[in-house]
């Protein structure tokens, strides 16, 4: 079974799904900006009609919201943004970067008891809401892994192990999924219980290949991050993939959001606030022109996230 924000799932039931977005984000510090505006019932229309424009319109089932804790998770929205557009929502428990995000409070607690917050959000629910998170969320910074981060992905090694529910990473510019999957092998997880995010914003075929022959799946889950990478790139990059026999460990997704507290921060790109429907409309049409078929991308999005939340083995890895 898996969570969802209005209750646990069977893993068949999952459907079409899109693997990393956002419905809310508010950077830290940004509730304190007197000029920032925040409308929670507008947010919550805009999300419901995006997300039933999606079901009705391009058969997507789930979407899982990967929000950090402290970057404005908000279960309670979710939830009812989940009732009111049936789109079946799946949160996760996790800090976000050190650059961006790990509050000092946190940073002073060990390794067990960050696992410890994190085994509880899964077992027992998230505050008082009784809504449980169905995925840890790990963040790394770039070009490499600050020692704080290392604790955090430490806790949610232990995390894992614990409840068994699958891990989704962030990675900044793409740096640092190999050493991810090193210290999660470190911690005793198994690589294909992990989902190594956004290595579409790194353009280094070769670094895509070491992600997947380790047995992680890999994220294509920056998809309209022009800033990153050109998505002309991230097709390419995808279609090799899928030549090279590992459809079955690709994700696609875009980490755009409904809605973001405050005035935009450098950072921020024309991706984060494109429509999601922009996957269908404009980038799977990339991939249809770089080789890769249309029962190639139906199993990306059905297949690979049943197996991913699953626990399956792919079939190459099986094989091999």
């Amino acid at each position: 079974m898996i969570q969802t924000v209005t209750g646990p799932i069977s893993v068949d039931g999952l459907g079409r799904t899109l693997m990393h977005e956002h419905l809310f984000i508010a950077f830290p510090g940004a509730w304190f900006d007197p000029f920032a505006t925040f409308d929670r019932p507008a947010l919550i229309d805009e999300a419901v009609r995006r997300l039933v424009k999606l079901r009705v319109d391009y058969g997507v089932r789930t979407f899982v919201d990967p929000c950090p804790i402290e970057l404005g998770r908000d279960v309670l929205l979710m939830k009812e943004v989940s009732e009111k557009s049936g789109m079946q929502i799946i949160c996760t428990t996790g800090f976000y970067y050190q650059e961006r995000g790990l509050p000092a409070y946190w940073r002073a607690r060990t390794v067990d008891e960050i696992a410890e917050l994190y085994i509880r959000e899964i077992n027992h629910g998230i505050g008082t809401t009784g809504v449980k998170a169905g995925a840890i969320k790990v963040s790394t910074g770039a070009p490499g892994i600050t020692e704080q981060e290392r604790k955090f992905v430490g806790a949610a090694s232990i995390a894992q192990k614990v409840t068994g529910v699958p891990i989704i990473t962030h990675t900044t510019e793409g740096c640092a999924g190999p050493e991810q999957q090193e210290l999660f092998a470190a911690g005793g997880v198994f690589a294909h219980r992990c989902l190594i995010g956004h290595c579409c914003a790194n353009p280094d075929h070769a670094y895509h290949q070491r992600i997947v022959e380790r047995g992680s799946y890999i994220g294509f889950d920056q998809v309209g991050y022009d800033h990153i990478q050109r998505d002309e790139i991230r097709a390419g990059s995808v279609a090799k993939l899928v030549r090279d026999g590992f459809r079955d460990q690709i994700i696609l997704s875009m980490d755009c959001a409904c809605g973001i507290l405050g005035r935009p921060t450098t950072h921020q790109s024309r991706g984060i606030f494109l429509a999601h429907t922009y996957m269908f409309t404009d980038f799977i049409p990339m991939l249809y022109a770089h080789g890769v078929s249309q029962a190639d991308v139906q199993s990306i999005l059905l297949d690979n996230p049943r197996r991913f939340f699953a626990g399956e083995l792919s079939s190459k890895r099986v094989a091999d």
